[in-house]
């Protein structure tokens, strides 16, 4: 069987989904992707884009302006149309799904090489668009328990977190990643794009919008519940709503070494999770276990990990169940910060975590072997995948 390593991993800004204040307002998501694949081949000139092998895309809502978001896209970008394309839907894994699946295909000798990415506009297609669920669901499951913030609220119940040790998490998410942005640590990852600010003026985005430098715990603790009056669920502790692109260039290891293309990781595995969707956020929990019992290791192997802030209170809760962290500030978790600070462009975000998991390895911890990503997903959807540090 066959390795897959990551030959390159590049994304463009999360920018808020919003219709006078996002700076990709006036972008639609194939602008985003065709940002990250052009960037690939520009970074690897020795790989051209007639020779992929295929491309997987993931998005959650792949309606309207992302239906068949893989192969529009790719099509618009004046790309090979004899490459083939996959999109891919695990709402928030998606872009993680998609991973799993090039590198698979790699692993099987199926390709040599393939594209993986994620993208979401939020903004063109909010969250639950065109969405009509099936009945049945009503006979399995309250309702009223359904929506992201009722799980959140469930979730923090079940596991008895605190709003105080909720907004703590979120107040160390935007500080760790201020420094990370300040310190220039997402500058090689992240492909300036034409965005807009408030004014409508044009300028290249080239960092993350929703990083708060004025983050405040007074102001966070005054902010109104979302769901009911005792909960702990405020818009301080959920991750906002985002438009972003993402994409990875993964490779067979041999074809990367005849390319004479540097690496730093391998595809050691991935697990795809499902729980109760009215406690879709703790997911993480049932992926991570699964994936470190099938390859036999343990939390403590993990030298850094990639956890998808959704909320606040699933990740603690997740963090705390498996053993790995209590409170925040945390040694090796989201230690460029997280999806509370970053953001969370849905079907875009499983494929950044592996994006930011490949350049923290590749600068702060590069003495870890081991490194994992994991994100819960709507209707308990989950996924973990793990990264083995090897020699270029």
């Amino acid at each position: 069987m066959q390795e897959c390593v990551i030959v390159d991993g590049v994304r463009t800004a999360n920018a808020r989904a919003h219709p006078h204040k996002g700076w990709f307002r006036k972008a639609r998501p194939e602008h985003l992707l065709h940002a990250v694949y052009r960037a690939l081949f520009a970074r690897n000139p020795r790989v051209r884009a007639e020779d992929v092998d295929a491309v997987f895309c993931g998005c959650a809502n792949q309606a309207g302006v992302q239906n068949d978001i893989a192969r529009l896209s790719w099509l618009a970008g004046g790309f090979p149309d004899t490459v083939p394309t996959n999109g891919i839907g695990q709402q928030c894994p998606s872009g993680m799904a998609a991973i799993e699946h090039a590198a698979r295909a790699i692993m099987c000798a199926e390709g040599e090489i393939i594209i993986a990415s994620g993208v979401e506009d939020m903004l063109h297609v909010p969250l639950a668009y065109d969405l009509e669920p099936a009945p049945g669901l009503m006979f399995r499951y309250p309702m009223h328990e359904m929506p992201m913030e009722a799980t959140a609220e469930k979730v923090a119940r079940h596991y008895g977190i605190s709003r105080e040790d909720a907004e703590n998490l979120a107040y160390w998410s935007h500080k760790r990643a201020a420094v990370a942005r300040d310190r220039g640590k997402f500058a090689r990852e992240i492909v300036p794009l034409k965005g807009f600010d408030e004014e409508g003026g044009e300028f290249m985005v080239e960092r993350d919008q929703w990083i708060r430098d004025d983050i405040s715990r007074e102001g966070m603790a005054s902010m109104k519940p979302l769901m009911r009056d005792d909960g702990l669920v405020t818009a301080a502790v959920s991750s906002p709503v985002s438009t972003a692109g993402c994409a990875l260039l993964l490779m067979s290891r041999k074809r990367a070494d005849e390319l004479g293309l540097s690496y730093r990781l391998r595809y050691a595995g991935g697990v795809m999770a499902g729980c109760n969707p009215t406690m879709m956020g703790i997911g993480p929990v049932h992926a991570v276990r699964r994936l470190l019992e099938k390859k036999g290791l343990t939390p403590g192997d993990i030298g850094v990990w990639e956890f998808n802030e959704a909320f606040a209170a699933q990740t603690l809760a997740c963090l705390r169940e498996l053993g790995i962290a209590q409170n925040a500030p945390f040694e090796n978790v989201n230690v460029w910060g997280g999806a509370l600070a970053l953001g969370h462009p849905l079907g875009e975000s499983g494929c950044r975590i592996v994006v930011t998991l490949n350049s923290i390895m590749a600068t702060d911890f590069t003495h870890a072997r081991y490194g994992v990503a994991t994100l819960c997903g709507a209707f308990g959807n989950a996924n973990a995948t793990l990264w083995e540090h090897v020699a270029g």
